[in-house]
């Protein structure tokens, strides 16, 4: 069990099974992965998650935890892209950890991609369904809260609690409906996210220009507020614990990763593609996150549309508070579409090394895309998008990823050793040190993340432990003929 747990699957065997596996549309260029990236990145991330952090964690240095978790998504996300050009395969982080630290850890991080992506879309149901209840409130439609909350809810004691709700009911149509669109095809999924990445992009540099003239500097004093003793309650714990929990607005250049089976130049445009996400969506976060902070109170701001209450404390802005909650909904609705989009590839990357049934890697016949993988994806996160809140959501969600960025600037390391002659397209600059960094950072960020986090984590590994011994340890396809 052991032998087979280290047992890496070779690059050429990977590559190999591009040709002979499973065929998806390759309509995807640098353009495209770039929205793609965007499209998961900017959303729930900077229109909720911010208010948040700020209120509960950081203060204004909310703008600090966004740097730091930028640093650590930064050296990733580098990793990434020398992987990604070196094994173009639908699967992401799963593939590449099984061709550089074997199968055990592949799995480990392959279900966790699963918590990751599932918990993304849900995350994000919640932080849309919290806008557009506020927006029809404006017109005079008021839904029932039992029909637009969560069930179950988080105590101060950090345990979950029941809080009378039924469901969330317009998280759970919005994934249900956009869960539909990637089952029906890469292109229509792909073409609807670039008009809504223009959209909201749009929208928030329209916030940033209009929001500078009511900055009040007073908001900002102090930069960052003395801790209450509590660990991760403001102080650099706060700081850190923020960082850690708002990297899960960073994860949207994994799901370019993912699509790279659907890349037109993979080698070229999934690099160029991941790094330009980044950093288009790092400057937009802590110029939104500055401009928040400095036009309201960071204590007004831990609500589910922050950016509405900014703009509601100046009478000026009011103009603009129509056109911010349908770009904060429109943006929500391209990273739900992303999340569920990517999901799928990585279900089918483990099927296809036979870690899960072979269904989940069935491609349909008429619209080309991981059919079954994408219903099963779909009913798992409505069902967490209505049962769950959101700041429970987004905890799972960042150590989940933070995990597999950790393994991703692991392996990079590994491969230069086993593979040092390998043409490699991009390359990570200062490698051993770049690596190691992004190791120290990625794993140092999840020891900042509330304990009830590792618990819900040890947990699901749990499941994923079991599911791996009663069926991938005995179908895994690398080993089948060693034991035939």
């Amino acid at each position: 069990m052991l032998k087979q747990l280290a047992a890496r699957k070779s690059v050429a065997t990977i590559n190999r099974e591009l040709e002979t596996g499973p065929r998806l549309n390759r309509v995807l260029d640098a353009r495209t992965l770039t929205s793609i990236g965007l499209g998961s990145m900017i959303g729930s991330g900077v229109f909720v998650l911010t208010g948040t952090v700020a209120a509960s964690h950081t203060g204004p240095a909310v703008t600090l935890a966004f740097l730091v978790a930028a640093i650590g998504c930064g050296l990733a996300a580098i990793c990434y892209a020398e992987l990604a050009s070196l094994i173009p395969v639908a699967g992401s982080a799963y593939s590449y950890t099984y061709a550089t630290l074997g199968e055990g850890i592949a799995w480990f991080v392959g279900w966790n991609l699963a918590l990751e992506y599932m918990m993304s879309a849900a995350t994000v149901a919640v932080g849309w369904s919290g806008y557009v209840v506020n927006l029809l409130g404006e017109f005079g439609v008021h839904l029932p809260a039992a029909l637009t909350s969560a069930p179950v809810g988080k105590t101060a004691g950090h345990t979950l609690s029941a809080t009378g709700a039924i469901v969330n009911l317009p998280a759970v149509l919005i994934v249900v409906a956009l869960t539909w669109l990637c089952y029906i095809g890469i292109r229509q999924s792909a073409r609807l996210n670039n008009w809504m990445v223009v959209i909201k992009v749009a929208i928030i540099v329209l916030f940033i220009v209009a929001g500078i003239a009511f900055i009040d500097t007073a908001h900002w004093k102090p930069y960052l507020p003395s801790g209450s003793g509590e660990f991760g309650h403001f102080g650099w714990t706060g700081v850190m614990q923020g960082a850690a929990i708002i990297f899960f607005a960073y994860i949207g250049f994994d799901t370019a990763a993912t699509t790279a089976q659907e890349a037109r130049n993979p080698q070229r445009d999934v690099p160029v593609g991941i790094i330009a996400a980044l950093v288009i969506s790092t400057i937009l976060y802590v110029a939104m996150a500055a401009v928040m902070t400095g036009m309201v109170d960071y204590t007004k701001l831990d609500v589910a549309a922050p950016v509405a209450v900014a703009l509601d404390e100046h009478p000026a802005l009011r103009w603009l508070g129509l056109p911010v909650k349908i770009g904060a909904i429109i943006g929500m609705t391209s990273v739900i579409l992303m999340s569920i989009l990517g999901q799928p590839r990585i279900f089918m990357a483990m099927a296809r090394d036979g870690l899960l049934p072979p269904q989940l890697e069935k491609v349909h016949p008429k619209y080309h895309t991981p059919s079954i993988a994408t219903v099963i994806t779909g009913v798992l996160a409505a069902f967490f998008a209505g049962v769950f809140p959101i700041d429970v959501l987004g905890e799972l969600v960042s150590i989940g990823i933070l995990l597999a960025f950790t393994a991703v600037c692991a392996g990079v390391l590994v491969l230069r050793r086993s593979m040092p002659e390998t043409p490699r397209p991009f390359r990570v600059p200062f490698a051993p040190v770049t690596c190691t960094a992004g190791v120290v950072v990625c794993l140092g960020l999840t020891l900042f993340l509330p304990k009830d986090t590792w618990i819900r984590l040890v947990i699901w590994s749990g499941v994923g432990l079991a599911i791996y011994l009663g069926y991938g340890f005995w179908h895994s396809r690398l080993h089948k003929p060693a034991r035939s």
